[in-house]
């Protein structure tokens, strides 16, 4: 049979949530529904359309008519008999994954992927499975993963009727196979060998990179740093970072409760909370767009328990347009499904453009507290304002060990967040500084 295939180009706040066109090729017995997961900052936009293209251009080679449509209809979905999900950077050898699709009868319930799993209970997947966090595994979405139609339409309709049991999304790719599992009432990941992310033999799908090369890396004068601490940490937090990434900032500040020339530190008239930071956070976007503050296009604000990479930032950064407002980091979900916000988590480090603080303070935006949680406010400000939450997951709002090693070996992490049970110095040396890093500017 010839198969069919409908093309999505999706964006993405935790997994697709909408849609924005849809091309069919005919004629046929079958469809595939490739979805392509992108996000609504203009960079992503044109990286998913790039990827969109190439497949267009291997479904002409293999000989399809395309037939343009602007909606998803039930008719396509009910004749469907693969979705399959991809990310921007995801190639796609589109013969190779007919190839593997067709080892599944479709007729059943089938869930694949590159399969990764927790070595040790994770805080991020609220220790899920912690007498053997190896049994159970979730999809590698770089790699690609697929759902049998007649899967989708059920997950489909337990998704109108069922509510959702946590308020916080934090890790999509390991809930929503905790979801599609069912406490074992559904199927678990089954493993695909042809989805890749490092290229070898016989792969269908493989990789490029979550930190591309868009030319040279923005000055270390472009981003300016801001670290909150406080005077309890100031002889415990603060020398790691001064032993770490420090050295690698153009424009640095240390805010706090107390001024301390030894460090130096900035008080900015807001006492030290035991939670939330919001008030704190609020000074510092209004002191970065003050005149006394560097004309820098981007505000980094992280914790000083932060360990980051700046020459990766850096590179990252030259991807964005300053002039659009963007907000960067690795982002969390609230009560998504209940019309709640995306934000960017503080631990891992909130990247924000000068436009984007300009449209926070002007806006109309503040705290109802100054221990309100400054990540969450911030994310639901900028949901209002309509400026979109971008997510890397090169950020971490946890330690390495919180995540699959699978998954962060293959990555240049640029960031990771708190000194519980380890040596943040040794960790910073393996995981975030480069051995032979580039010219600097």
């Amino acid at each position: 049979a010839t198969p069919r295939f409908l093309l999505i180009n999706s964006e993405s706040s935790q997994a697709a949530d909408l849609l924005h066109s849809v091309f069919v090729f005919s004629p046929g017995l079958e469809e595939l529904v490739i979805v392509i997961q992108s996000q609504r900052n203009s960079y992503h936009a044109r990286r998913g359309v790039q990827r969109k293209v190439e497949i267009l251009q291997q479904a002409a080679e293999l000989g399809q008519l395309l037939v343009d449509a602007f909606s998803l209809s039930a008719a396509y979905g009910h004749s469907a008999s693969w979705f399959f999900f991809i990310e921007e950077e995801t190639r796609v050898i589109l013969a190779a994954v007919l190839q593997v699709l067709h080892r599944y009868e479709r007729q059943e319930e089938w869930f694949l992927g590159k399969r990764l799993h927790d070595n040790d209970a994770s805080i991020i997947h609220h220790y899920a499975f912690s007498e053997d966090p190896t049994s159970f595994g979730y999809p590698d979405p770089a790699a690609g993963w697929a759902l049998s139609a007649l899967l989708l339409r059920r997950l489909a309709e337990r998704i109108q009727h069922e509510h959702l049991k946590s308020d916080f999304t934090i890790d999509w790719k390991h809930e929503i196979a905790l979801y599609i599992w069912e406490e074992g009432n559904g199927p678990k990941l089954t493993a695909v060998p042809e989805f890749c992310t490092e290229p070898r033999d016989n792969c269908a799908t493989t990789f490029t990179t979550y930190l591309p090369d868009c030319g040279d890396p923005v000055s270390k004068e472009d981003i300016f740093v801001a670290v909150k601490t406080c005077q309890r940490f100031h002889t415990e937090r603060v020398p790691v970072v001064k032993a770490t990434w420090e050295k690698d900032a153009g424009y640095l500040e240390y805010y706090s409760d107390v001024s301390d020339a030894s460090i130096p530190t900035v008080s900015l008239g807001v006492a030290n909370t035991d939670r939330g930071h919001c008030g704190k956070t609020f000074a510092i976007l209004k002191q970065f767009l003050s005149k006394t503050a560097p004309e820098a296009d981007w505000l980094l604000i992280v914790d000083d328990d932060t360990l980051i990479s700046l020459p990766r930032l850096r590179r990252l950064l030259r991807c964005y347009d300053p002039r659009e407002a963007v907000s960067l980091g690795e982002k969390y979900g609230y009560s998504l499904v209940r019309n709640g916000y995306s934000y960017t988590t503080g631990g891992g480090g909130m990247v924000l453009s000068r436009v984007a603080v300009s449209r926070l303070v002007s806006g109309g935006c503040s705290c109802y507290s100054d221990d309100a949680p400054d990540d969450m406010v911030l994310g639901r400000c900028l949901t209002s304002l309509r400026v979109p939450i971008t997510h890397s997951p090169l950020f971490h709002q946890a330690r390495p060990e919180d995540y699959s090693e699978t998954l962060i070996s293959l990555r240049e992490a640029i960031s990771f967040h708190k000194h519980w049970n380890i040596d943040p110095v040794a960790v910073y040396k393996h995981w975030l500084q480069d051995t032979h890093p580039r010219e600097e500017l």
